[in-house]
């Protein structure tokens, strides 16, 4: 009767992640090396994986989650622990208990508080807001 449980609680826990964009769930006592290649969708990888990740969609390292090797997507959210360069073209969270050893490059990088994170980030240069010259009309500025 326990496995049942054991099971039931595993739907309690996951819930909130259930809907019609996440693609995988990788729990604790998987491990992986490779390559990983997720066309779209979000991933949660809460267990060992040693390689390359690339994503087009959102990648979340949960708390259970180490991760060695290089991860390149749009959208990355660290609650475990990275050692690696991580690009993500879009944003880069680093959660409370998240650790993140290596060079960071994103367009927006959040640290919460405990959150830790020894390397180098690299932000591309934001581009400068075109504003009209005074008096110029739209008509005119082609």
């Amino acid at each position: 009767m326990a496995l049942f449980s054991n099971k039931s609680h595993r739907r309690r826990e996951l819930a909130p992640y259930l809907d019609d964009d996440w693609v995988a769930f990788l729990e604790p006592g998987i491990e992986v090396e490779g390559k990983m290649r997720i066309a779209c969708g979000m991933v949660r990888l809460n267990c060992h994986f040693k390689g390359e990740i690339n994503c087009e969609g959102m990648l979340v390292v949960a708390e259970q989650g180490e991760i060695e090797g290089n991860i390149q997507a749009k959208q990355i959210s660290i609650g475990g622990k990275v050692k690696g360069s991580v690009r993500a073209a879009e944003s880069l969270e680093i959660k409370q208990a998240g650790v993140v050893l290596g060079d960071v490059y994103t367009a927006k990088l959040f640290v919460h508080p405990a959150g830790y994170f020894d390397g180098t980030c690299h932000m591309p240069a934001p581009e400068p807001e075109k504003h009209p010259a005074p008096g110029v009309s739209p008509e005119r500025r082609a």
